[in-house]
């Protein structure tokens, strides 16, 4: 068998640790917040710096190995497995083909228009079109290794959303099977039907509740901390070990150096950007790369509360405070009090004391923009989400600023596939957003079908003059000439 194939030996130690009062917990059983003071946990490997005794050449060497590996436990995010939540065995490692997507360069229309060479990773090519099967990779693999240990009968998952999470969770408690039992809340009439229609494809329970994203979270974690559920949102902190799968990746593309990368990502609940930085984080401590990436958030200024924390100069001077959310096109990110933000806190600290002032921002951008970003994008080859959109204005706003330096290239996150958020597409070249979204198209970008010849003229016409007819008006409309 190929080095590529043999799962890992190494295991870890791992604990919760809130970040709010320090408490340490086992992580024998599923823990959201500290029992303590209800903070939110991280995940500590207390043998991480035995992973040091391996050089960074070492590591860099065994996961470009692994990358051709045959065994599927190490065909996706595990290939990291060292880094991640290295105490799962090989039988509990749920593999759906997550990972591993593609980071496609920009076209070159988009380059000559922002002067900035940059890339979209392609997230929306994960098996349930988002970024989250990276975090329901692990948090399964998880569950199941809890399942195997303490012989349950009957597990029931729950996770609140704005479709993208209830998808994934869906589609991974179907596989996995008994007995593990999905359901999902959804904030009613606030999620498009493409999104809707996956939980219920996957066999979820589906309910739905008045408000907004916001409001379904606070009826999961009273669930989670009153009954016997699996909570999978963001404070799982599982989801976050997973979702750093997409800092490895980036850095094994770019050879492992990204010195030069500005890493552009959305922040909605903040646990993709922890996750990233994070990530990033411990490539570094072990060596694997020699610098740190810029980190640059982004938020719509219908849901902007990390933003705004951002936005005081003097530390010191910093209060964070949740928001009220309007509607917004970026729907994940659609949050006013986002659950990760004390782990954005606690990276964003480390990332400054190695990479300085500038190694972590957060911008902010309108709908307007977010929405005329995505539309630009995928007019030139691209297949961005509406989260992607919302990075392509943060890069458009940064080089505004003047933010970034020269011989700097960037990543964005496109979060989910476009396809998810079609009906966005459709009000923005028909012109029906409601008037809350404050969204009208540009016309430079507009691109909505044209019928030339209408129903009541065809039926008047025989086939053979329909076919002439229409032929001459699409020539004539196009200005084509004749043979």
């Amino acid at each position: 068998m190929r080095n590529a194939d043999v799962f890992p030996r190494y295991r870890g130690n791992m604990e919760y640790f809130c970040l709010g009062c320090g408490e340490r917990h086992g992580v024998d059983e599923l823990l959201y917040t500290c029992p303590s003071c209800g903070g939110v946990f991280m995940l500590d490997n207390l043998a991480f710096d035995k992973l040091a005794e391996t050089s960074g050449d070492e590591w860099r060497e065994v996961f470009d190995e692994r990358a051709s590996s045959r065994n599927t436990a190490l065909r996706g995010i595990f290939r990291f497995y060292e880094l991640m939540a290295p105490v799962m065995e090989e039988e509990d490692i749920v593999y759906l083909g997550e990972g591993n997507t593609p980071i496609v360069e920009a076209s070159k229309h988009l380059v000559a228009k922002t002067g900035v060479q940059f890339a979209y990773k392609n997230d929306g090519q994960n098996p349930s079109a988002s970024f989250k099967d990276r975090g329901m990779a692990c948090a399964f693999s998880y569950l199941k290794a809890l399942v195997r240990k303490h012989g349950w009968d009957e597990v029931l998952t729950v996770c609140a959303s704005t479709g993208d999470t209830s998808a994934a969770a869906a589609l991974y408690a179907s596989y996995v099977g008994k007995p593990l039992k999905s359901v999902v809340l959804l904030p009613h009439g606030k999620v498009t039907p493409q999104q809707l229609s996956q939980p219920l494809g996957s066999g979820a329970t589906v309910l739905e509740v008045p408000g907004v994203f916001d409001d379904c979270m606070k009826v999961v974690e009273h669930l989670a901390e009153n009954y016997r559920v699996a909570l999978l949102n963001s404070k799982n902190s599982w989801r976050i070990l997973g979702q750093e799968s997409y800092a490895f990746e980036i850095a094994q593309w770019y050879n492992w150096d990204v010195a030069d990368k500005c890493v552009f990502v959305p922040i909605g609940n903040a646990g993709n950007i922890t996750a990233v930085m994070g990530g990033f984080l411990k490539m570094f401590r072990l060596g694997i790369i020699t610098a740190l990436p810029r980190v640059f958030g982004v938020q719509s200024h219908h849901a902007d509360p990390v933003y705004r924390y951002y936005s005081v100069e003097d530390p010191k001077e910093r209060e964070y405070k949740p928001v009220k959310v309007t509607p917004s096109v970026a729907q994940a990110a659609m949050i006013g009090n986002p659950v990760s933000f004390p782990r954005v806190k606690h990276f964003a600290e480390q990332f400054e004391a190695i990479g300085g002032r500038d190694a972590f921002q957060v911008l902010q951008v309108t709908e307007q923009q977010i929405m005329d970003s995505m539309i630009e994008a995928n007019m030139h080859g691209h297949i961005a989400c509406t989260q992607g959109g919302e990075c392509f204005a943060g890069l458009k706003r940064a080089i505004e600023l003047g933010l970034i330096k020269e011989g700097q290239s960037a990543v964005l996150d496109a979060t989910a596939h476009a396809l998810k958020f079609s009906g966005f597409q459709d009000m923005y070249f028909s012109n029906t957003f409601p008037p809350e979204y404050g969204v009208t198209p540009d016309m430079s970008l507009s691109n909505a079908p044209e019928l030339l010849v209408d129903t009541e003229a065809k039926e008047k016409l025989s086939p053979e003059e329909f076919t002439l007819t229409a032929a001459k008006a699409i020539a004539d409309r196009l200005g084509l000439a004749s043979k």
